[in-house]
């Protein structure tokens, strides 16, 4: 029961070693500095604006999970999401800019850390580590936010390398000989009034109401789960989904479910994952490990606890019935 309760769960697990990038997902996958980054889309349709970008999950369920690779000194261009936009790192070592021209303020996050990036800001990232990083991400909402906002100087660098983004969000790469069709237009660049609505946050702003870090997340989680991302959580926000930080000493064998989808993504160590059968899926277990992504059906009794000693730590996403949305100032 339990090998067939878990081929029956493994199309709802995105393995690390068998994630798909995508090299090509948006306007700046051309542009010196921007064009080794890959994209990965897990759960959701994304906000790719390739057809080249494979989606693992295509179910919706509320928000979206994505995850950005980068080799050392690559960066992600400057954008804005209507919607939320959260960041943990999973390997390596980043700087996150924002403002007009990213110089509005920054920070360095390691390992572990979590960053809910104010909406309607424009933001960057760049891995200052010395290997390949990894940066996932969840987005709110099913579709995103409709897309990206990318600032003046991206469109107008994309192009001058080959890439023009319609109106549509839709990408033609003419070092491939594409063009927009005739009666397509391109995205338009925002202009000086539209710009205004951009604000620049400085670093004193973000920092302390954005961003969680991986040892104090430890530490608030030694008896029960810290609620990071909430009304009531660490980084005080509403965006359409909850996240909990879940370590060893607050992991518990009694199983539990949610009215809706969620999501485990471990972080540290090996996590073991059991579920019992409910006419849907047989009864069985399977092994989570760091970079892993599991989709938990809505419903499915089922427990989470580390399978090896050491370091473990997992974040644990779930939809709300708040809408997805600007950054909530509540």
């Amino acid at each position: 029961m339990k090998d067939l309760g878990q081929s029956q769960m493994e199309r709802n697990i995105v393995r690390y070693g068998e994630l798909r990038p995508c090299k090509t997902a948006f306007i700046d996958a051309h542009t010196p500095g921007s064009d080794q980054k890959e994209n990965f889309t897990i759960i959701g349709g994304g906000v790719s604006e390739s057809a080249d970008q494979h989606v693992h999950i295509k179910d919706k369920i509320g928000f979206n999970i994505g995850a950005a690779g980068q080799p050392p000194n690559c960066r992600n261009s400057l954008h804005s999401h209507r919607t939320a936009e959260v960041f943990f790192v999973l390997k390596g070592r980043w700087r996150f800019f924002w403002g007009r021209y990213g110089d509005a303020g920054e920070v360095t996050l390691e390992e572990g850390d979590i960053f809910n990036i104010p909406t309607g800001i424009f933001r960057g990232f760049e891995n200052i580590g010395d290997d390949y990083g990894m940066i996932m991400a969840i987005l709110g909402g099913d579709d995103a936010g409709g897309g990206v906002i990318w600032a003046p100087q991206v469109i107008e660098d994309a192009a001058n390398h080959g890439l023009v983004l319609s109106e549509q969000g839709k990408l033609y790469d003419t070092k491939k000989g594409e063009a927009l069709p005739a009666d397509v237009q391109p995205m338009p660049v925002p202009t000086a009034e539209e710009l205004k609505a951009f604000p620049e946050p400085t670093t004193s702003d973000v920092v302390p109401n954005y961003v969680a870090r991986y040892w104090d997340m430890v530490a608030l989680s030694d008896r029960s789960p810290a609620k990071v991302i909430g009304a009531d959580g660490m980084l005080r926000d509403k965006p359409g989904f909850e996240v909990d930080f879940i370590t060893r000493g607050s992991a518990t064998d009694a199983k539990h479910s949610h009215d809706r989808a969620s999501v485990l993504m471990p972080v540290k160590g090996h996590w073991r994952v059991t579920w019992d059968g409910n006419g849907v899926f047989d009864a069985g277990e399977t092994t989570l490990a760091s970079g892993d992504t599991m989709k938990v059906p809505a419903g499915l009794e089922r427990s989470a606890m580390p399978s090896m000693t050491g370091e473990a730590a997992m974040y644990h996403v779930v939809a709300t019935d708040d809408p997805a949305g600007a950054t909530w100032a509540g």
